[in-house]
């Protein structure tokens, strides 16, 4: 017998099929061509179909016998919401925009009628509806980002009330794209959109946007409410990120951490249990799916359910875990209610699916008398079944009966694998039957693995639907992690690929949902205790302080409020390994140091002291004052972790500890030199300054106070400080960062002199000021938030750049050791992309830029183009520093960024990459002067066209053209015509002058151009008023017909020959376009007022015969169609 694959025993649950609605679809006839179900809903008591046909069908969900029918003439129905809290109430928006409130008068026996009909959203696409989870309110959004709120007065509240007050359709807010998802709780409103997800305080007016980093599709979000028994805790927000990612977030909007299953996806899917086919699991695992998810929809107790067009993925996401996967497909929506879906598919079929524990559902088979499935399933799930959570429900004797009901002849094979399955429970139940049969009925129980039965009282129970809970079916699992030991893997943390937010714990998590048989290497035990500490220890006031401070970055992307979220780290340096406890009390001894609780007293006092001050407004908003306050507290900083300072008092202590210090550090140095981390380098840049200061004399001392002086041009010292010489506690970490990275942006750079103050008042000369800034980078660098300093780099620093060059090698000294920069030496540039791939996702980690330097400074233009790939981690404005000295390798790199993505979201992306806006001039000089042709080929000696040269092939007209037709104001658009005039553009240059209004210019240059197409074109260039006709014509009779004789072949032009050229600008040309515009009539009279009639030949004459053929035929046929349209209708009044 061949052996089945078995699915492990950490897969419980499964989806299945138990119920067919195909016949129910038959008799709605929504099983045709011409009609489908288009939407739906379920709640407790109904089930709601919405129809291609503008129909609802209501049916009833217990025994689907009750069936209520509501029609609608606005067209037919996109979208359906059950109100949940009173199931007498349903909402439907139809094609057509409105949004129809229907009363259906179930307890008072009477006919549905409509109570409420909003045409707020009229002419647009309903995409969403919710109603309040507690008052009768509906919340609406569309395609357009508008969302309304129709709130309801009904006949219960007595007839006078529902006759004579009708409430305003209320506007929430409207987003900037279309509503993916809507999801309302406890007064907050959360609205997903294409580009990120808002919360929303209904009752006190106020709007949030969740996180700070903006995605491009349809991504939902939905609420998170917490348990019966969870107490005073908040409900939670999971939001839909790319790369198969949730955002966990707080009832306040702030991102708390970043859920990533795109390797847990990698398990293979499992089956849904139906009767349509058997089901099959493979067993072989698949590669990682990186999705993006539509909608999320909250399940049961701890389940979040979501689809895409592969397959249902059910997740449990505060344990990180997958609950289940199974391929389903062509799912277009699906309707929760507790653990029952119901999926509609883009052919109009509706599937009825229940998550059931397996064997809830084998013992639901049986009882409906599926016994060859029942059979199958048990099979498979036979891991699960034989663990003990099964027993109860699953008894030995009711798999004999099963396997006593399959055909012994046509069934052996399956017949063999039940009994193997029973053969493994059969020495347990035998031992324990005495004891089984004590045990009351009303009690259920289950065996532990030390033999122990563990009674549970069945009184007062629930049904089975509400008996899968997930609680109650982990709650013995809780008990079996204490008995395992945690196997935890010792890893490596690479800098560049883990962030703070990935590895954020809360300590209330429900950690019941781990099974012990999923290695998780991430949640080593260290960092939960240590991170727990910081979320703990960061006190209000330093919150409300980052807030009010970040109101005041230069950059604009970091004016928001700062919180946790995927795509923002701490500061990365602080993941460095750092000595344990134990070592360093042995190494107390041997130094001469102070205690570090000692050593950075002061400067906690003084950092308190600083952020205390900077939360008064009259100094938070004079940035003078501002800089003055962090000038005084950078003397603390200074003497604490300057390396001059450090320097000086190594030189003091050094006949008194340098020994005893080297042989310390010598002792921490012996590893291989490929395993040394930053905090390693750093003690041997310690070592080494230690044995070279011992060997010179004093005046390097004088030297160096020197530079940290007055010499602004001098030698930048040593290296960087890319990690802290001591052990920092994480909330005063945190507050450094803070402080230290403030002073980077308002230029504080030292501390007490009058070069401090030149620099932060800008006086210094760019060079100077620069210097400065890297030689604070160097000494802090470890201090800093690496994503705002770069952003600060490129917005004020633009000037200076060894500052940039400075910042990529720090970033470069972070990242040494990694694996990307090892492989850098002797691979090819294909594996080293697929490294860097691989120990993704990167995010907005600036640590990528460093190896994106490496792989430019390596291969050149080639290493650009597949850089694509990691956009947005790496933005234009990146790419541009890095290649600053070759431009033309950075518009290689836009292009082919722009067409990496379909042509209908191409002007979004330019848009969103165009900060700040003057970046649009920058670009478009650089598109027009790179693989364009000669301008002596495209503008004549008089700065006019030259004949067909709008035909030459331009390298970047895309991108030019897409850069041209972004909305911009009216002095953008100005400048943007003079630079395409300048260099001969004329396809861009035509089109600024007729958005400009400029249209007698257009015909001008129309005219030089000789290219009648760009006349009778779909872009508007045509003439309009009888002024701009005559203008084209005597601008066509003034042309010079030797310029058609010897103008060049330029692109696909056709030779310029005389006046009988098709697509030349003639006169004759020209007249006959104006016949076709306005008639003959109108046009022969014009042409003799102009004196042209005479130029004009046999062929004008005759074509113009044929139009008023033509014309009189179009009159006498509208005529034709008017009587008879009258005949009609005074017959129908008849």
């Amino acid at each position: 017998m061949a052996s089945v694959p078995v699915i492990p025993d950490s897969y419980n649950h499964v989806l299945a099929e138990l119920e067919c609605l195909d016949p129910l679809l038959s008799a709605l006839r929504l099983d045709s061509s011409r009609l489908k179900c288009t939407c739906i809903d379920v709640s407790k008591r109904w089930l709601a179909l919405g129809s291609s046909g503008g129909g609802l069908n209501l049916i009833q969900k217990d025994g689907w016998k009750q069936r209520l029918f509501l029609t609608h003439k606005e067209g037919a129905i996109s979208r359906v919401a059950c109100c949940l809290h009173d199931e007498d109430y349903v909402a439907v928006a139809t094609s057509q925009g409105l949004v129809v409130v229907w009363e259906l008068n179930q307890e008072r026996r009477g006919k549905p009628e409509r109570i409420y009909v909003s045409s707020e959203h009229k002419g647009r696409k309903v995409t969403a509806l919710c109603w309040d989870t507690a008052a009768l309110r509906v919340f609406v959004g569309d395609h357009v980002g508008k969302v309304s709120a129709i709130k309801i007065n009904t006949s219960k509240q007595g007839k006078a009330a529902a006759t004579f007050v009708m409430f305003p359709v209320q506007i929430i807010t409207t987003v900037d794209s279309r509503v993916v998802q809507l999801d309302y709780l406890d007064g907050r409103l959360l609205i997903s959109s294409l580009t990120r997800t808002y919360l929303c305080d209904t009752e006190r007016e106020k709007f949030w946007k969740i996180g700070n980093k903006e995605r491009d599709g349809e991504f939902g979000a939905c609420f998170f409410p917490v348990g019966k028994n969870s107490g005073n805790q908040q409900p939670l927000i999971y939001c839909a990120r790319p790369g198969s990612r949730m955002w966990e977030v707080n009832f306040d909007g702030e991102v708390q951490s970043t859920h990533q299953f795109k390797q847990l996806l990698s398990s293979p899917p499992l089956p849904v249990v139906t009767l349509r086919q058997d089901p099959h699991y493979t067993g072989s695992s698949c590669s990682p799916q990186s999705l993006s998810f539509p909608k999320l929809l909250y399940l049961t107790e701890h389940c979040v359910v979501t689809w895409t067009e592969r397959g249902i993925y059910i997740f449990l996401p505060q344990s990180l875990q997958v609950l289940l996967w199974s391929e389903v497909k062509d799912i277009q929506d699906i309707a929760v209610h507790k653990s029952e879906l119901f999926c509609l598919h883009t052919n109009g079929k509706v599937v009825h699916l229940s998550l059931l524990l397996v064997d809830r559902c084998i013992e639901r088979l049986m009882r409906r008398g599926f016994w060859t499935l029942a059979a199958r399933v048990s099979c498979l799930f036979q891991n699960s079944i034989v663990s003990c959570r099964a027993r109860k429900n699953l008894p030995l004797d009711k798999l004999e009966h099963l396997k006593s009901q399959l055909d012994a002849s046509t069934q052996q094979d399956l017949i063999a694998q039940l009994e193997e399955l029973i053969a493994k429970l059969e020495p347990l139940d035998s031992a324990c039957s005495s004891r089984r049969s004590s045990i009351s009925s009303h009690e259920s129980f289950s065996v532990l693995d030390s033999g122990i039965y563990r009674v549970i009282s069945r009184r007062g129970s629930q049904s089975d639907e509400d008996s899968c809970s997930l609680h109650s079916q982990t709650f013995s699992e809780d008990e079996r992690l204490k008995e395992f030991p945690a196997h935890h893997e010792d890893e490596q943390l690479e800098l560049e690929n883990v962030s703070h937010a990935s590895v954020v714990v809360e300590a209330d998590r429900n950690e019941t949902f781990l099974p012990f048989s999923i290695p998780l290497s991430f949640r080593s035990p260290s960092p939960l205790v240590s991170l727990q500490a910081v979320k703990e220890s960061v006190s209000s006031f330093v919150r409300k302080t980052t807030e009010k401070i970040g109101t005041l970055h230069i950059s604009p992307e970091s004016r928001g409020k700062h919180e946790a979220k995927d795509d923002e780290q701490l500061p990365e340096l602080t993941l460095n390994p750092v000595a344990s406890p134990q070592e360093e009390k042995e190494s107390e001894p041997q130094n001469c140091q102070l205690p570090e609780e000692d050593r950075l007293r002061d400067l906690k006092a003084a950092t308190a002291e600083t952020i205390a001050k900077l939360q008064d407004p009259l100094i938070l908003l004079e940035p003078q004052c501002m800089r003055k306050v962090l000038q005084e507290w950078l003397v603390f900083l200074e003497e604490k972790f300057s390396q001059e300072h450090s320097a000086l008092s190594l030189k003091k202590n050094k006949t008194v500890c340098a020994e005893n210090q080297r042989a310390v550090l010598e002792e921490n140095l012996q590893v291989a030199p490929a395993d040394r981390d930053p905090v390693e380098k750093e003690q041997s840049g310690i070592l080494e300054d230690c044995i070279e200061k011992e060997n010179t004399d004093e005046t390097c001392v004088s030297q160096t106070t020197c530079e940290n002086g007055t010499d602004v041009t001098g030698p930048l010292g040593c290296g960087f400080q890319v990690s802290p010489p001591c052990t920092i506690e994480p909330d005063v970490l945190k507050d450094l960062v803070e402080l230290t990275t403030l002073c980077f942006e308002l230029r504080v750079f030292s501390a007490g002199s009058a070069e401090a103050e030149e620099s932060s008042e800008g006086s210094l000369p760019p060079a100077a000021s620069g210097t400065l800034a890297c030689r604070f980078m160097r000494s802090y660098f470890f201090l800093l938030d690496l994503k705002r300093v770069k952003q600060c780099i490129l917005t004020t620093c633009a000037n200076s750049p060894n500052v940039w060059e400075t910042y990529i090698a720090g970033l470069k000294e972070i990242t040494c050791h990694s694996p990307v920069a090892l492989a850098m030496e002797s691979e090819d540039m294909l594996k080293i992309l697929k490294l860097l791939h691989d120990l993704g996702p990167w995010d907005d980690s600036p640590l990528l830029l460093a190896h994106a330097q490496r792989l430019y400074e390596k291969f050149g233009e080639t290493a650009l183009r597949p850089l694509i790939k990691f956009h947005p981690s790496i933005l234009p404005s990146d790419i541009k520093q890095l290649c600053r000295n070759d431009p033309a390798h950075f518009l290689a790199y836009l292009d082919s960024l722009v067409k990496s993505k379909p042509e209908d979201k191409r002007p979004f992306l330019l848009r969103s990459l165009l900060q700040p806006e003057s970046v649009r001039l920058d670009w478009l000089r650089l598109a027009v002067s790179h693989d364009a042709p000669q301008r002596a080929n495209t503008v004549d000696e008089e700065g006019n066209p030259r004949p067909r040269s709008h035909l030459f092939t331009w390298g970047y007209s895309q991108l030019i053209l897409l850069l041209i037709k972004l909305p911009a104001d009216f002095v953008m658009k100005e400048k943007m015509a003079g630079i395409c005039k300048s260099h001969g553009f004329w396809p861009g240059y035509l089109f600024l002058c007729l958005e400009l209004d400029r249209r007698i210019e257009a015909f001008t240059n129309i005219v030089h151009l000789d290219d009648l197409s760009l006349l009778n074109g779909e872009d508007g260039s045509i003439p309009e008023t009888i002024e701009e006709w005559k203008f084209v014509l005597h601008l066509a009779q003034n042309h010079s017909t030797a310029s058609h004789q010897h103008s060049p072949q330029n692109g696909n032009a056709v030779s310029n020959g005389g006046p009988s050229c098709p697509d030349c600008i003639t006169v004759e040309n020209v007249a006959l376009l104006l016949a076709k515009a306005i008639g003959p009539n109108r046009a022969l009279p014009l042409l003799q007022e102009c004196g042209l009639r005479l130029e004009l030949s046999e062929r004008f004459t005759g074509v113009c015969e044929i139009l008023r053929i033509a014309e009189k035929r179009q009159r006498a046929l509208i005529q034709s169609m008017l009587e008879r349209c009258d005949r009609f209708l005074w017959s129908q009044q008849a």
